[in-house]
This record gives structure tokens, sequence and C-alpha cells, in this order.
């Protein structure tokens, strides 16, 4: 009943974290365009059936039944057509998608509003607007990054033996019980023993546990451990022998998913314990997340094959596969359940939070209609032209109408619904799990 309880508290405490930053998100557009006099008549968060609203001023704030995104309303996001005209008035299927859309951005339009539209500012303040969302997305993950990571922390390996293994396993194999003609560890043999921290290796001193792991791995041999044991010091003389162990790339991090290579081994388990990261160590691992988010983006449509495989296939679901809102979801819930301290559970927690809001970052800078990106490569593309024109002493071309791209951003929202719908389904059918 409590392991439940913890379960719906941590899908609450996602949906809740899901709407604030999709709020943050908006938060962005609206204020934004209410700095360059753009009229905004709606500020929604989530899709559907209206469940609260208010108006405050000239615009509606509210909630809606559906908390996977949100949207601001701004009138004039697209200029009117080449006539002059906003109302559609085409039979083409094509042609009418740009005029419906146009039709659309003008809604609620009121006398006034003619020097209030949002196509009528000057590029540069257009591309703030759109692009104020996403950024108060990475604001949002930085914050939240850099309070858990120097305040809380993160649980690390220490120098201490937490337990001597007694025999040498291959650690490719994931066992943990040593079977007939298994060899003894070096680290065994030379009387390592629980409670031990090591504190020198071959005669250098060792504080930290990548450079006690980097030492051990690239001997092969005799070696001397230095243990403080008692408060004393005491040399260990173990020969270590050469075991498959998790490979690790160029910076020393272990590569994922797991791959194994030859290297040096002692043979004990290190404790771990949660620290505070210093601002430069946190700025290092908020890098990093921003480039394998990157990367993440990438690779995303070679990983479709293997997530249709596991949803409709006999597949394994993937430790990286995409992740939806309901996956997300499921994690955080088990993620309550785990048996850890709560600040760990509660790092954990926010991390969630922030790679979700580097990802509506990430995705909402591609340079794609409807996504925010493409309305920012739109208004950039008007400035080249206009910038190009004068230049060359050209009739203004006037704004790029954007609306004629709406065709093609229906595409683009297609396929985005597919592989939604795909995630969605891979999430019930085979979830990622942490437990």
């Amino acid at each position: 009943m409590t392991e439940m309880l913890l379960y719906i508290l941590g899908l609450v405490l996602f949906a809740l974290g899901l709407l604030v930053s999709i709020a943050w998100h908006e938060l962005g557009h609206l204020s934004t365009a209410k700095l360059f006099g753009i009229r905004v008549p709606q500020y929604m968060v989530g899709f559907g059936p209206t469940i609260w609203s208010k108006k405050r001023g000239e615009t509606e704030y509210g909630i809606k039944a559906i908390p996977a995104g949100g949207y601001i309303r701004m009138i004039g996001m697209f200029p009117p057509g080449e006539d002059g005209k906003i109302e559609a008035r085409s039979t083409s299927p094509w042609r009418s998608m740009i005029e419906d859309a146009r039709e659309a951005s003008y809604e609620e339009l009121k006398p006034g509003d003619e020097t209030r539209l949002f196509y009528t500012r000057k590029p540069w303040k257009r591309v703030i607007v759109m692009f104020a969302g996403p950024f108060m997305n990475l604001v949002l993950a930085v914050a939240l990054f850099f309070g858990s990571m120097m305040t809380l922390g993160i649980e690390g390996q220490t120098t201490d033996v937490a337990a001597v293994q007694k025999c040498v396993i291959k650690q490719s194999e994931k066992r943990e019980k040593c079977a007939a003609g298994d060899p003894v560890s070096p680290a065994f043999k030379a009387g390592l023993k629980d409670g031990d921290k090591i504190v020198a290796f071959n005669g250098t001193p060792v504080s930290d546990w990548d450079t006690l792991s980097d030492r051990i791995r690239d001997t092969i041999g005799p070696a001397t451990v230095t243990v403080e044991r008692a408060g004393q010091r005491v040399d260990l003389h173990p020969t270590l022998v050469s075991n498959e162990v998790p490979k690790k790339d160029e910076d020393g991090k272990v590569v994922q998913p797991l791959d194994y290579e030859p290297a040096g081994y002692l043979g004990f388990q290190s404790k771990t314990e949660v620290a505070p990261l210093s601002f430069g160590e946190t700025t290092d691992r908020m890098g990093d997340l921003l480039e394998n988010g990157v990367h993440s983006v990438i690779a995303l449509p070679g990983k479709i094959p293997g997530l249709w495989d596991a949803t409709f296939g006999d597949g394994e679901r993937a430790d990286d596969s995409p992740v939806g809102v309901v996956g997300a979801a499921r994690i955080t819930g088990e993620l309550m359940t785990v048996e850890a301290p709560p600040t760990t559970i509660l790092v954990m927690f926010m991390n969630l939070l922030v790679g979700f809001n580097v990802s509506l970052f990430l995705f909402n800078m591609l340079p794609l209609l409807p996504l925010d990106g493409g309305h920012i490569a739109g208004a950039l593309w008007e400035s080249v032209r206009r910038h190009t024109a004068r230049i060359f002493r050209r009739p203004d071309p006037g704004p790029f109408d954007v609306a004629k791209l709406m065709p093609a951003a229906y595409v683009v929202a297609g396929v985005f619904v597919c592989f939604t719908l795909l995630v969605l389904a891979a999430d019930l059918v085979n979830p990622v799990k942490i437990t």
C-alpha cells in the first residue's frame, strides 16, 4: 500500500513539474510579446477542454485538461496574402491550408490591432519572442541542475572499501557468486578488508575514485596498495590481473551502452557517498548534458526501428530508448519506490526535470514549422532578404510569408504525431524501467 502511494506521489510530482515547465516556456513567449506591444488574447497550459481560465486585461489565462503542451495566441502571426486579404478563398487543398492558417492568425482582431500584429514587428523582435520560450526551458534546466548539484550533490564512489571480491569474475558476465574454477581475486589474496581506506597506490597518494580506478586499470602485475586501517597505515602487495571491465571514454567516463575491455583488476567494491559538486564540476556536467542532448536528437531517427521492434516485435527496450511523457511519469513513479536516501531520490527527480527541459529547448530550436525554430528561421530569412535588397538598392520584398510553409508544417506535425504515438505505445507495452 505504501509503495503504491509513493508511486502515485511520483506521478503527481511529475505532472506538476511538467505543468510548470510548459507554463514557464509559454511565459517566455508571453512576456516578450507584451514587451514588444503584440496583443496576446490567450495564454493556455495544456490542450483539450479548458478546466480553468480567468481573463486579466486583454489576455485570458487558463489550464486545459491534457498537460501535453501549451500555447499563447498572438494576433497576426502571418502577413496578409498578396491581395491584402486574410480570409480563406481557394478550393486547392494546399492553398486552403495556407489561407486557413492566415485566417486563424487574425481571429479576434479588434479595431486598433493594426499596429499590434506579430508580423509587423522587426525580425529581431520576432526572433526574441519565439526564442524566449525555449530559452526559458534552458534557464530552468540550468537553475535546477546547478541548484541540485551544488547543494545536494550526486552519489559518487570513494576510495573506501565496501566489500572485497573473493574471486575474479568477468564483469561482462554480470554475476556475483564465485563459481568453481574462478581464480582468487588479488585484493582477497593480499588481505584487503572491508572498511579499509586506500590512500596510496604504488607510493603515489590517491584521494578520489577516478584517479585510483585509472591506476588500477593501468596496472597488471605486482603493486603496492597503502590503506588506512584502525588509524594505522598498512602496505599490501597484491598482484593485479587482467579482467574484462566496463570500457571508459577519453574523458574517463563509463561508455553507455555498456561495453567491456581488458584492464588491470584488483577486486573490491568501493563505498559511495553523496557530495555536492563545485561550480566548475557542475558546469562541466551541464556542458556534457547539453552535448549528449544534441547527439540524442541527431540520433533519434536511427532509434525508430529499435523502438518499433520493442513495441510490436520481440526486441528489448534499450536503456537509451526515446521516452515520452507517459514513460517519464512511470519512471518518476518507480523512482519514488526505490530504496535510497531521500536526497538521492530528490536529485534523480530533479535530473529528470532537467532532462525534460533540455529536450524541450533542443526540439523547439529545430528550424521546422510549427516549432519555434521554424518561426525563428522565417524571421531570419526575412531579415536576410531585406538587408540584401537594401544593399543592392532593390525594392523592399516585405515580410516573409511563413504561412506558405504551412503544408510542410502539417507534414512535420504529422511525423511528430506518429512518432509520439509510437513512443506512447512503447511506454505502455514495453516501458523503460529503473527497478
